[in-house]
């Protein structure tokens, strides 16, 4: 190895030492560094704890204080809280001392009242037994008198004891009999007052709500003539026109000395209105012959027997009734040619059916029901001279021919009391029957049968043991009966009047109601001298 190659090792060898040595010296500076740092940390850090633990302590015994304070708060609200309810308790406390203190003064005091009762008690209950004893020994004595007085009384009156008891008890019973007959009479006119006066406003209500016209007709229709001279032609030759007028219609005709008129004379109201149309317009055409007459009298009656029918259903329209059968709209419609006493019986039977509404209104019954039944109430005349029996009964079976409502059939049928009214609508379709019929002007009757029906209502009432007088008054719509004072009583009086109201009824006929009143009076004159 030359002498290059060892120095180029040497220097290699030194740097490598040096290297070394370097790292050697900086590692140590580095870690005397890294101790003198860390320890000036430490020692920050311990400044920092000592400064937090002196901050601790602070707010520590800050917290203390504030703890204690508001400890002693508390103890002392606590405190105040408990004397507060502690005084509460003792007050009611001696409250409550104070009632038990009155109550047994109170029940002291009741004792003691109870005590003197007692003995007030069976001091009044020796005096009882005292009284007792004396009682017993006064009945005795009485009973003993009054053996002794009845006796006496037998031998005087020759009556035995219990001869005397019927006597008595026959007294007794008649003076009850008596009075009890006067209690009847005084509860009777009690409730006959109350019921008339309520009747007599629904009436009134029912009439002054209902006031109709009334419509006197008769059974003859009079057909006035442009001349005396068309009387001939109506006679036509050897009485031809007049023959075959007659035998078309059903209808005779008058032609007399009456100037300008000729009187058309039947019993069918229907037959007389075709014929007196039939020959208005045989007059008005002029053409009068057989054949003319036939061919007027059969287009007339097709008119009057439409006419009928709107009749009819006009009724029903105005009444307010509906769903009423075909049939009996047409019974209606022929009502307007039928009268009784000159009253016509279709008005009569809207009127009916107006015044049965009101009063059922009034009473809270079905208004329909009463109006229909009202309107239907005739229907039998339409076809009484056609069919046997009375109109009630006839109306009623063609009720129930075309199924009307068995309360309607019954108000048809009993509406003259034909039969027994099963329904309050029954009732007010015969009281508003009698009602439009008893109105006045409404109906009239002749002369004679008006005189004999007021002798004949005479004469029932004289029939009667005790009547002294009697007057038929208002046109025969009342009856006053004087009687007797002493052989009449008040409560015979009172039977009186039922006896003679149903005579009326058995043998009279008669509209509307007749009103019987029976008059007992005394009477004591004295002159002064």
């Amino acid at each position: 190895m030359t002498n290059k190659g060892v120095k180029t090792i040497n220097l290699n060898l030194m740097t490598v030492l040096w290297v070394a040595l370097s790292g050697i010296i900086g590692v140590s500076i580095g870690v005397i560094f890294s101790q003198q740092m860390y320890k000036k940390k430490i020692g920050n850090a311990s400044k920092e704890a000592d400064g937090i633990l002196g901050s601790s302590k602070k707010q520590a015994d800050q917290l203390v204080k504030e703890a204690r304070l508001e400890a002693k708060e508390m103890v002392y609200q606590a405190r105040s809280d408990f004397e507060k309810e502690t005084k509460d308790v003792r007050a009611e406390l001696q409250n409550r001392e104070k009632r038990l203190a009155q109550k047994e003064e109170n029940i002291e005091k009741r004792f003691t009242l109870v005590e003197r009762k007692e003995l007030d008690v069976k001091g009044r209950e020796k005096g009882l037994m005292t009284m007792e004893k004396r009682v017993q020994e006064k009945e005795a004595k009485y009973n003993q008198a009054l053996a002794e007085q009845t006796q006496k009384l037998e031998r005087i009156s020759g009556m035995s004891s219990e001869e005397a008891k019927r006597t008595l008890m026959q007294t007794m019973e008649n003076e009850a009999r008596y009075e009890s007959a006067k209690n009847v009479k005084r509860i009777m006119d009690e409730t006959r007052e109350n019921a008339d006066k309520e009747a007599k406003n629904i009436i009134a209500l029912a009439v002054q709500r209902c006031a109709g016209d009334f419509i006197s007709e008769i059974t003859v229709s009079v057909v006035n003539l442009p001349s005396d001279d068309m009387k001939g032609r109506i006679i036509g030759r050897e009485g031809r026109n007049i023959r075959s007028l007659e035998a078309a219609t059903g209808i005779d005709l008058i032609i007399d000395d009456t100037p300008e008129a000729v009187i058309l004379s039947g019993y069918d109201p229907i037959r007389r209105e075709v014929a007196r149309i039939s020959l208005e317009r045989l007059i008005s055409d002029g053409r009068i012959h057989p054949a003319r007459i036939e061919e007027v009298v059969s287009k007339v009656r097709k008119e009057v027997d439409q006419s009928i029918k709107e009749e009819g259903e006009k009724a029903t329209f105005d009444v307010g009734v509906h769903a009423v059968h075909p049939e009996i709209i047409k019974l209606i419609g022929r009502l307007k040619y039928r009268t009784s006493y000159g009253q016509n019986v279709l008005n009569h039977s809207e009127e009916v059916a107006y015044l049965c509404g009101v009063m059922a209104s009034e009473l809270k019954l079905d208004v329909t029901l009463a109006k229909r039944a009202g309107l239907l109430h005739d229907i039998g005349k339409a076809v009484d001279h056609e069919v046997e029996g009375t109109h009630s009964g006839i109306g009623a079976d063609l009720a129930r021919k075309y199924g009307e409502d068995p309360k309607v059939i019954n108000a048809i049928a009993s509406h003259h009391d034909d039969i027994e009214a099963i329904c309050p609508e029954s009732v007010l379709v015969a009281a508003a029957d009698a009602l439009s019929a008893a109105r006045p002007g409404a109906r009239k009757e002749s002369l004679d049968a008006y005189v004999k029906r007021l002798e004949k209502l005479e004469e029932i009432a004289n029939t009667f043991e005790g009547v002294e007088k009697s007057y038929a008054i208002q046109a025969g719509r009342e009856v006053r009966i004087i009687v007797e004072n002493g052989q009449v009583s008040d409560e015979k009086a009172a039977i009186m009047v039922k006896d003679i109201c149903k005579k009326i009824e058995q043998e009279l006929t008669y509209p509307g109601k007749i009103k019987v009143t029976v008059i007992r009076e005394s009477r004591f004159v004295e002159y002064a001298k």
